[in-house]
């Protein structure tokens, strides 16, 4: 038994020697990396294209992981089989110049024709890898997050993903999201002595792009990463703050899933969902992005002792399991009436009833009446069974919200001037909270039912309040009081 445990003594200390000595040898049986044909111009491609091994992954493995499971791995398999594969459309499924800052057309696959260069790999966005992979260092080979909002779309993501077939860039140019880092800065600077981005920085967590990725957790290294500290440096809601383009476990990329119910992991209500309550120690009496708890029935001012139940919204059920993206990311195809060519329109510009020209896809200027606004989304998503169907509904659930607004503003000009202001909170605040979200676009959409009972017993506790009397039209409905559950009754205010 001793001379066994001293056996067991003395291996321990010859490993523990050779931890000490051998720390610093590694054992090799393949090259870092295979040297690419001169032809290519430093682009490395794939290590081993039967495994889909790229010279990139074998030290940046989890990055190589996520990259997998993305449609950018097979890009090439996906154009053979896409039944159209062309010669014109090869750039944009193999690597080369496409989506990073080379400018020469004669690089990676372009000029070699090689197989190692099939699919859209990581060079593809960060460019050629030889001066890395031999000199490895921080700093190198750093993407763009910057979406060209020109004439000409020159940029990143945006190389492939715009044109005809793939739209994406060009809707996304023409919408709010592409020109949101304008709205966050007070005049042309976001900085202010000690502030990081500046006096506005609640604005900046969803106006400006770096500052969203920030926000959200996100430390992956990029050109524009530090700056957009000037409106001309800043970036809006360009392609990688919703997608990821190392991929991730939600559809299409998206770095929050969009049918969750909880809005600060939906994609879409993380930024959209902004003052939907009031703010009573601030002065101002008005929603600032209240869409995302709007639509599930919890945004607004009820009267104390009251919540809503939202039993008849198909917007906000789980009828409608992707929420926003049903209505705001509408992808269809149609015919041009011209030339016979399929036409497309991928949803990125977010219109929900967009104005469309006469091959139904959205016009650049969007100021056309309600008549001739398309409802697809809305007869397409199965909520409504035609586009007459939903443009009725629409329009019947405006009317009524704009005749309550006009009924309710009567009351609350008459609530006591002394009853607004900072710190306040009251039946009359309340009330005017509600009234000013009834009027942004969209309330009639986004919850019709709940927003006509918030208007009505916002009526209903200025009169409990103030004495004001209510206007006939103004009164709680039985269909209201089915919505609305009542746990105890107070004037209190």
């Amino acid at each position: 038994m001793l001379r066994l445990q001293r056996g067991f003594s003395i291996l321990a200390m010859l490993l523990a020697l050779g931890s000490c000595v051998e720390d610093d040898v590694v054992y090799q049986d393949l090259p870092n990396f295979i040297a690419p044909p001169a032809a290519a111009a430093n682009f490395l491609g794939y290590y081993d294209q039967a495994t889909d091994k790229t010279n990139c992954g074998n030290c940046h493995v989890t990055q190589k992981a996520k990259w997998e499971e993305t449609a950018h791995s097979g890009a090439w398999e996906t154009l053979q089989a896409s039944g159209h594969a062309a010669a014109t459309c090869e750039g944009c499924h193999t690597v080369g110049n496409k989506g990073n800052a080379v400018t020469d057309v004669n690089v990676a696959y372009n000029s070699t024709k090689d197989t190692r260069y099939h699919d859209v790999q990581c060079e593809s966005c960060h460019g050629p890898g030889l001066d890395h992979v031999t000199a490895p260092a921080r700093g190198q080979m750093l993407p763009s997050v910057h979406v060209d909002t020109g004439a000409a779309i020159t940029d990143g993501c945006a190389e492939c993903h715009s044109g005809n077939a793939h739209p994406f860039a060009n809707e996304w140019r023409n919408s709010r999201h592409a020109t949101s880092y304008t709205r966050a800065y007070n005049g042309s600077t976001a900085t202010a002595p000690d502030i990081p981005f500046g006096p506005r920085a609640a604005c900046q967590g969803c106006h400006i792009g770096q500052a969203i990725l920030a926000g959200w957790g996100v430390n992956t290294n990029y050109k524009e990463k530090g700056t957009g500290q000037t409106i001309a440096t800043g970036e809006g809601i360009t392609c990688v703050v919703c997608h990821d383009p190392h991929g991730s476990a939600n559809p299409k990329q998206l770095r929050l899933p969009v049918d969750s119910r909880d809005v600060e992991n939906n994609l879409c209500t993380k930024c959209h969902n902004r003052r939907s309550t009031p703010d009573w120690a601030g002065s101002r009496d008005a929603p600032h992005a209240p869409h995302g708890p709007l639509v599930l029935g919890t945004a607004g001012w009820w009267p104390p002792g009251m919540t809503f139940e939202e039993t008849q919204s198909t917007h906000g059920s789980e009828r409608n399991p992707k929420l926003c993206a049903t209505c705001h990311v509408q992808s269809y195809s149609t015919t041009d009436a011209n030339t016979g060519k399929t036409l497309v329109s991928v949803g990125h510009r977010w219109l929900p009833i967009p104005c469309v020209d006469a091959n139904g896809l959205p016009t650049d200027a969007q100021t056309c009446n309600v008549s001739a606004r398309s409802f697809r989304s809305c007869a397409a998503s199965g909520c409504h069974g035609t586009e007459a169907a939903a443009r009725s509904a629409f329009l019947s659930a405006e009317a009524d919200i704009n005749g309550l607004v006009a009924q309710l503003d009567g009351m609350i000009a008459q609530v006591p001037a002394n009853q607004f202001g900072a710190n306040k909170v009251n039946a009359g605040r309340g009330a005017k909270f509600n009234s000013e979200m009834a009027k942004m676009p969209g309330s009639e959409v986004h919850n019709p039912f709940m927003m006509k009972a918030l208007l009505r017993y916002s009526g209903q506790a200025l009169k409990d309040t103030y004495g004001i009397p209510l206007p006939p039209g103004l009164a709680p409905t039985a269909a209201d009081a089915k919505r609305v559950k009542i746990t105890r009754v107070s004037t209190s205010h």
